[in-house]
C-alpha cells in the first residue's frame, strides 16, 4: 500500500458518510410526516438512532484501523527495502 492508494479510501469514507447522512434525513422526514402511525414512528426513531450509532462509533474505528495499517506498511516497507 502506498500513499497514492489513500485516495480510494478517503473517497469510500466520503461516500459512506453521504449515504448515512441521506438515510438519517430520509428517516427524519418520514418521522415528521403526519400520516405515520405510532408504531411506524417508533420504528423510524429506532432506525435513526442505530444509523447515528454507526456514524459515531464505527466510522472512527475504521479510519483508525486503516491509518494504523498504512503506518505499519510504511514502517515495514522501509525496514525491508533493499539497500544499494
Amino acid at each position: 500500500m502506498e500513499l497514492k492508494d489513500l485516495f480510494s479510501f478517503v473517497l469510500m469514507l466520503v461516500i459512506v458518510g453521504m449515504i448515512i447522512g441521506i438515510g438519517v434525513i430520509i428517516f427524519d422526514k418520514f418521522g415528521q410526516s403526519t400520516a405515520v402511525t405510532t408504531t411506524a414512528n417508533t420504528t423510524i426513531t429506532a432506525m435513526r438512532t442505530e444509523i447515528a450509532n454507526i456514524s459515531t462509533n464505527w466510522i472512527g474505528l475504521m479510519v483508525t484501523v486503516v491509518i494504523l495499517a498504512i503506518i505499519l506498511v510504511l514502517v515495514i516497507g522501509n525496514f525491508g527495502a533493499e539497500r544499494i
